[in-house]
């Protein structure tokens, strides 16, 4: 017969270590497994045999790409972070989205998305006194910061206005611009004042102040008065040199080559919408 002791009658200290000895086995196993997962992942197999770009790629060449991009990658196949991966690419000028993927044996596949540049931006949005660094705006209503040396359309509109504040003014320049060609006009620059109020310019040179008012207002308000200024540039043949909206029973308009009396006719200056 043979005689054990209770648990709970053995020392404190070897009760300890009976139960810190399959912890401790558990530990030293897990350790193992680490030390031979890094070791296996760090074996040249998993090296990347192939990066592959896709999308657009009309801005950045794969000269570019491999010199602003890839020296920002870590990792090979089984060890590389995606989203940092991701960033690195997105860093890259002209570069608005980028999707990167494993595609197994070594393969990185690359999707890229450009930025499309449809005006230049002044984030300062102080008339005539343009931001220090210029930047552009996208499709998506989006300044992003890149060479404009890069740019080809010459006849980019100038967008200016608070921080924020680009979305609005493209969507405002879009409507007005539609308004404007129909009757040969083109906006060339449109601003928003810190104020909240509007001002447009033409290519011809002329100025415009829209005042203030939600978009709906300021279009209704853009669209009365634009034949009707046109109609007496006509009529005295010459061309809008400046016009101001922020009348409330009209507009004050100034045209090109005729000069304003100190003590002017109203009639001959001002024309309800």
């Amino acid at each position: 017969m043979t005689d054990t002791l209770p648990t709970d009658s053995l020392p404190s200290d070897i009760r300890w270590m009976q139960l810190a000895a399959p912890v401790l086995a558990l530990l030293a196993v897990l350790l193992l497994v680490t030390a031979g997962g890094r070791w296996l992942a760090q074996r040249p197999w998993w090296d990347w045999r192939q990066i592959r770009i896709e999308g657009d790629v009309e801005r950045n060449s794969l000269a570019t790409l491999r010199a602003n991009a890839l020296p920002h990658l870590q990792g090979n196949f089984l060890t590389l972070n995606l989203a940092q991966a991701r960033k690195a690419f997105e860093a890259v000028p002209w570069v608005r989205h980028a999707q990167v993927q494993r595609v197994w044996p070594g393969l990185m596949r690359v999707k890229l998305e450009e930025h499309r540049a449809v005006a230049l931006w002044d984030g300062r949005g102080d008339w005539g006194e343009p931001a220090p660094e210029r930047a552009l705006l996208n499709s998506h209503g989006e300044v992003f910061h890149a060479n404009l040396g890069d740019v080809e359309d010459e006849n980019l509109p100038v967008f200016a206005g608070p921080n924020g504040s680009a979305p609005q003014v493209q969507r405002l320049w879009m409507r007005l611009q539609g308004s404007s060609q129909r009757l040969g006009e083109r906006v060339t620059r449109l601003e928003l004042s810190g104020r909240g109020s509007w001002r447009l310019a033409w290519a011809s040179g002329a100025v415009v102040e829209l005042g203030r008012g939600s978009e709906d207002d300021l279009v209704q308000r853009y669209e009365r008065f634009l034949p009707h200024a046109l109609a007496v540039a006509q009529r005295f043949h010459t061309s809008v040199a400046g016009a101001d909206l922020r009348h409330v029973e009209g507009y004050a308009l100034r045209l090109t080559g005729i000069g304003v009396n100190p003590n002017p006719n109203p009639k001959a200056i001002t024309r309800k919408p």
